[in-house]
């Protein structure tokens, strides 16, 4: 029993923080236990301010609407080494005050993703072009603030852009996304998605120049017509994905070439949706031999 009695105990906190805790368990906890364990005691809130300080991703989406805007900003106050940064369902709060001091001492940052962050504006866009030139994944979907402005300095600033959603960017022309084309030549994956504005010009552009690009996602686009999708079929070799929901001027001369290679395209063939609306009016499938 004395033998049992002087066997040294280890708390975890004993562990080497830097180290250990930092980098081989903290790092596999979901945020909204990082921040719980903070108001452990004051041993625990050192430990996750060095976490803090010294984390590569960060990502709100599953605590964004609860946390106040303080939090955030005292949460990475120190840090300077983010990889990746997401405000997904943080677009209650966030803004150009809170992102701004972030985005200026994290140039090492390679993922961004604002999408719905309505009360941002341009300048956190400009920010991210001049600081995080080493960008390779951006989101933007649902930033009505997006001009072509801005757009255009992170072009400029960011080539190595690998992918970049700009879904319902609504200020956005072909002139912008014509420029986006020639500036990041390594795009694989693109959305232009909800934009009334975009024509054939702009996915003519990107088909020429982005010559590796695998999604494209055109839902909605009225204007997007045959001839540019031809063009992207002839240009885009490794094309895997496309979307041309609501696109009511491209029709199946464009996209069978397409299918024949296997790309996974949002809208069926005309003689799959014929069927399709049939079994609803009937109630079955009737059998069509489709090899005659």
């Amino acid at each position: 029993m004395d033998e049992e009695a002087k066997t040294p105990t280890c708390d975890l906190l004993d562990l080497p923080w830097e180290d250990v805790l930092v980098p081989h368990i903290l790092c596999h906890l979901p945020l909204q236990h990082i921040v719980s364990l903070q108001r452990v005691s004051k041993q625990f809130h050192s430990l996750i301010q060095v976490y803090l300080a010294n984390c590569r991703t960060f990502d709100l989406s599953p605590i964004g609407p609860s946390i106040p805007k303080e939090a955030f900003c005292s949460m990475l106050k120190d840090n300077k080494v983010l990889h990746s940064l997401s405000l997904l369902n943080c677009s209650d709060w966030v803004t150009d005050k809170e992102l701004l001091p972030v985005i200026g001492q994290n140039q090492h940052l390679q993922r961004v993703d604002m999408s719905g962050c309505a009360w941002l504006t341009r300048h956190s866009l400009v920010a991210v072009a001049l600081t995080c030139t080493h960008l390779q994944h951006l989101g933007l979907a649902h930033c009505e603030w997006v001009d072509s402005l801005s757009l255009r300095s992170l072009a400029e600033h960011c080539g190595g852009l690998e992918s970049i959603d700009l879904t319902a960017c609504r200020q956005l022309k072909d002139d912008a996304i014509c420029y986006l084309a020639k500036k990041c030549v390594k795009l694989r994956s693109l959305s232009l998605a909800v934009n009334a504005n975009i024509t054939d010009e702009s996915v003519e552009e990107v088909a020429k120049n982005c010559r590796g690009l695998e999604q494209l996602d055109l839902t909605g686009c009225l204007r997007v017509r045959n001839q540019s999708i031809k063009t992207l079929a002839e240009y885009c070799p490794k094309l895997r994905s496309l979307k041309v929901n609501h696109c009511h001027n491209v029709t199946e001369s464009s996209l069978d070439p397409l299918r024949k290679r296997n790309v996974v395209i949002d809208v069926e063939p005309p003689l799959q949706r014929a069927l399709v609306l049939l079994q609803d009016v009937l109630g079955f499938a009737p059998f069509i031999n489709l090899q005659i």
